[in-house]
């Protein structure tokens, strides 16, 4: 039999860093400031994207911004691809931070395009965390919900897709996540209601949540399972039939019957760097 191992105590250095949670002994460890520093940056940091709350004083910390394409059979057949839920998952982008502009804005006709598009949609506002997420338990990750504008350069997004790149132009743009103000309901699932876009006055699209091809549950479920799901999660569930262009001096109003409206006007395109 081996003699038992001679026990050592552990000397470390007076500016030893304990190593993390998860870390092995003698990892590589960056230099960590003192609890107390303050860290100074190069220049001023944005401000965290926020939405006001319905009835409240307080704003929700928006923290990513998901997108769900062709979620609505209608719509994806007018986009020459058509859904069949026996056989795809839910298909989703996303956008940055920058995109997030709060109802009742004025935005510039974004460069780069000629055939900018509305598509009006029911956004879900995340207030828990949540990962692996089973549908019947996902409605406990909800805290409200908005209705919101997903506006795309679509001659960007029809040229990616013919030529098999990225949708990141098309999609990502700077102010384009419209969003109204969020409104609390903890734990609800909205499966029906009249979901509706006006431009000028003039009715453009027109359909009921019922016609979703998944759920709200289905959706932050699937979601899940790639993303580890935080509050402040928005969730844009996709839009119906009737997507268009719009042009400058064209007004949105749409509207999710029992949730919120939404509007935006579009501005003329930014005049070019003289």
């Amino acid at each position: 039999m081996l003699p038992a191992a001679k026990q050592y105590p552990l000397k470390t250095h007076k500016n030893h860093i304990p190593a993390p949670p998860g870390v092995p002994f003698g990892a590589s460890i960056p230099p960590q400031p003192p609890a107390t520093a303050m860290t100074t940056y190069l220049w001023t940091p944005p401000t965290p994207p926020s939405l006001p709350v319905h009835g409240s004083d307080a704003h929700m910390p928006v923290s990513r911004l998901f997108f769900v394409a062709r979620n609505y059979h209608a719509h994806a057949a007018e986009m020459g691809s058509p859904v069949d839920k026996s056989t795809m998952r839910p298909a989703y982008f996303t956008k940055s931070p920058h995109a997030l502009v709060l109802s009742g804005a004025t935005i510039p006709y974004p460069p780069g395009t000629e055939n900018f598009h509305y598509e009006m949609e029911l956004v879900v506002a995340l207030g828990a965390a949540g990962f692996r997420v089973a549908a019947e338990d996902a409605p406990r990750l909800i805290y409200g919900y908005a209705a919101g504008l997903d506006m795309t350069r679509r001659d960007l997004q029809q040229q990616a897709r013919a030529e098999g790149l990225p949708w990141s132009l098309a999609k990502d743009g700077e102010l384009t996540a419209v969003c109204s103000p969020i409104v609390p309901m903890p734990g609800a699932v909205l499966s029906q209601g009249e979901i509706a876009l006006e431009v000028n006055g003039a009715a453009r699209q027109h359909s009921d949540l019922s016609r979703m091809v998944w759920s709200v549950p289905e959706l932050i479920a699937a979601l899940s399972h790639y993303y580890h799901l935080q509050p402040g999660d928005l969730i844009y569930t996709g839009t119906p039939e009737g997507v268009g262009p719009v042009q400058p001096g064209d007004r949105l109003s749409g509207r999710i019957a029992g949730v919120a409206e939404v509007a935006l006007t579009i501005a003329p395109p930014e005049a070019p760097a003289p």
